[in-house]
């Protein structure tokens, strides 16, 4: 770049792309290539470097998703200096403005490059909210079943200790 006949450095303008979609099916119906592409197109007209293409087949809920930890690992690491995605629920679904604020933090920042969210966006938020009742559901029969467990355990111990046989374990407590 120059100005006024002087050669200046360019911009730090180091990038991340992060693209995601929430199922296999969208996967393999090529949405996810079709976003890390605009996402690519996009880069280059606004004059990004991209130096980390990151992508995760999961959802917005997710916390374990490689493809965010890579670009989290790269922000900490000071590699980029933006990260760039479509909508702002492919980045995180809930919590966004945390991701946003630990980014920043680390001197990142987010670009959201569309306006609008795309149709099947309500699909994929009633998919995530019957993951959140799937998952506390999951969790509440778990803490049942070990306090069941537990009391089973206990009852045991007890007769043991009392010097007698244990007893069979009834069938609707395993």
């Amino acid at each position: 770049m120059t100005f006024l006949g002087k050669s200046l450095p360019p911009a730090d303008r180091t990038a991340a792309i992060y693209a995601r979609v929430s199922t296999k099916r969208q996967s393999d119906a090529g949405n996810l290539e079709r976003q890390r592409l605009r996402l690519l197109e996009r880069a280059a007209i606004e004059g990004y470097h991209v130096v980390l293409q990151a992508e995760d087949v999961a959802s917005g809920l997710n916390t374990k998703r490689r493809g965010l930890r890579k670009v989290i690992r790269a922000a900490k690491a000071g590699e980029i200096k933006f990260v760039l995605v479509e909508y702002q629920d492919r980045l995180a679904r809930f919590g966004f403005a945390y991701l946003i604020e630990l980014l920043e933090l680390l001197g990142v920042e987010v670009v959201i490059t569309a306006a609008a969210e795309p149709e099947d966006a309500q699909a994929d938020l009633v998919k995530d909210l019957l993951s959140i009742v799937t998952s506390f559901s999951a969790r509440l029969y778990g803490m049942r079943a070990a306090r069941r467990m537990r009391e089973g355990f206990k009852g045991l111990l007890q007769e043991v200790m009392e010097g007698g046989q244990p007893q069979e374990v009834p069938e609707e407590t395993r």
